[in-house]
């Protein structure tokens, strides 16, 4: 099943929350929507088996209540649910595979949380095969205003010197899905001379940031040609990638990173933006595996 969106259930609120989200991205990219429960204990079906004694019948239930809440929702979505005899993680990964994207729920992984319940869906975005989408169940009320009046949209955290098409791709094509402005992010440290006795040398972080625009802007020039209908704005940050990209995200609907699918042995499966985006980002987080 390669044209579907798939969802890991786990019966929290946070996995419900991202149902729906997967729900209302699998209905604007006229996507299948498929709801997946990792069921060690499942068994074989046999006929006319009471709910007293059928070994499956709360993760059917789970499955079964999910499907139904989606499809009030959007009678027009084909939803289908499946049952796995695996682990939740190697479920996941499988499930992943066979899918356009992947959306987890995600309890943003304070230390404790980390600790109990972000081993699993940390070890699937860290290697999974195709995008991941963590979704918290949070409401809205307690982000921020967008900033200036930029209205709510993607934004995607670019760096300018690795390839970066798998996230762009990604990014131009959910804004152009949704039909909502793109905001594209670079974040550049200020470099050690620019700092001087009085302060920050402005001429030499005028430079930096002047060059890093141009390569920015560089960078989206195909993209924008590719998607002329995506209202797309470019912002350079003269700050560390991560706080720049965590920064951008408390103004967006999605917030799109990479990382890399290939690393040095010992390396860290994820980058530090992609990690200060899963673990602080307020809204949903759509981590892109690329070259």
């Amino acid at each position: 099943m390669n044209r579907a969106v798939t969802v890991g259930l786990d019966g929290s609120p946070e996995s419900l929350a991202a149902a729906h989200w997967a729900a209302d991205e699998a209905d604007q990219r006229k996507l299948t929507l498929r709801l997946v429960h990792a069921w060690p204990l499942l068994v074989p079906e046999p006929a006319h088996t009471s709910a007293e004694i059928d070994q499956n019948y709360w993760a059917k239930r789970l499955v079964h209540n999910a499907k139904a809440e989606i499809q009030a929702r959007h009678p027009g979505l084909t939803v289908v649910g499946n049952l796995i005899a695996d682990d939740a993680q190697n479920a996941l990964l499988q499930a992943a595979s066979e899918s356009e994207m992947l959306v987890l729920g995600s309890r943003g992984l304070t230390p404790m949380e980390s600790y109990f319940l972000g081993d699993i869906s940390m070890h699937v975005v860290a290697h999974a095969e195709r995008p991941v989408v963590l979704v918290r169940a949070e409401r809205r009320e307690g982000r921020r205003a967008p900033e200036s009046g930029t209205p709510h949209g993607v934004v995607v955290a670019l760096k300018l010197n690795a390839p970066c098409g798998d996230v762009l791709e990604y990014a131009f094509t959910t804004a152009a899905a949704r039909g909502v402005p793109l905001r594209a992010v670079h974040g550049r440290s200020v470099p050690l001379h620019a700092y001087a006795p009085w302060g920050v040398d402005h001429t030499v972080t005028d430079e930096v940031r002047q060059d890093a625009q141009e390569a920015l802007s560089q960078t989206l020039l195909p993209w924008r040609e590719k998607f002329p209908h995506v209202v797309v704005a470019d912002t350079v940050r003269l700050d560390s990638p991560a706080r720049a990209t965590v920064g951008a995200s408390e103004s967006a609907d999605l917030l799109v990173v990479g990382r890399r699918k290939h690393h040095p042995p010992g390396a860290p499966r994820l980058g530090p933006v992609a990690q200060a985006a899963v673990h602080h980002a307020r809204c949903p987080v759509a981590v892109i595996p690329h070259d």
